[in-house]
């Protein structure tokens, strides 16, 4: 697996098929790859600066028409996977790991104040579920589970289920069997 790119191993989340350049570029139709691919290309190219400027400037144009606001300083691990697309809010300061799914309506944001000003540091294997609010200097573990309209501002340990307003958490060590496919 060490010889594919990361925009390969984040398509690969969505088909479970090793992908060439010329498929990734076909799949680009779908707003949430597209997306993806500008995202991991502005990120890619950040120091370079004719290049970086270019990526940032079509970056900035597809946040605005898809309704993602993820920045490309933003620590994303590789099989990142955005399950539809519109109204998504991501600090740039937010680290995310490995085989993360994001759904709509999210945010993931700062706290200006209190114990835990600052922002969320998320594990590996995530499913954040539609309109979910992560924020604060919190860490979420690995194998968690968040589910649909949650408000999470605590650290969350690994293996959970995560629900409600305020949001409670079930241990469970299975918490993402099924929502999370075709790891990398």
């Amino acid at each position: 697996m060490a010889d594919y790119s990361t925009i390969q191993k984040d398509f690969y989340r969505e088909s479970g098929k090793w992908l060439s350049t010329f498929k990734i570029l076909t799949k680009c139709v779908n707003p949430n790859l597209h997306f993806i691919y500008i995202l991991r290309k502005t990120q890619k190219y950040s120091k370079t600066p004719i290049l970086g400027l270019y990526w940032k400037v079509v970056l900035r144009h597809f946040q605005i028409k898809y309704g993602f606001q993820i920045y490309p300083e933003t620590q994303i691990g590789e099989g990142f996977y955005l399950g539809h697309w519109g109204s998504l809010v991501v600090n740039p300061k937010t680290i995310i790991g490995k085989n993360c799914n994001i759904a709509q309506g999210v945010t993931i944001g700062q706290q200006n104040r209190g114990k835990n000003e600052g922002y969320p540091v998320i594990g590996n294997e995530v499913w954040i579920g539609p309109n979910a609010v992560i924020v604060g200097k919190i860490n979420i573990g690995n194998n968690v589970l968040i589910a649909p309209n949650a408000y999470v501002n605590f650290d969350i340990p690994d293996n959970s289920v995560v629900t409600g307003n305020p949001a409670k958490v079930y241990p469970n060590e299975n918490a993402t069997e099924g929502y999370i496919n075709n790891r990398v």
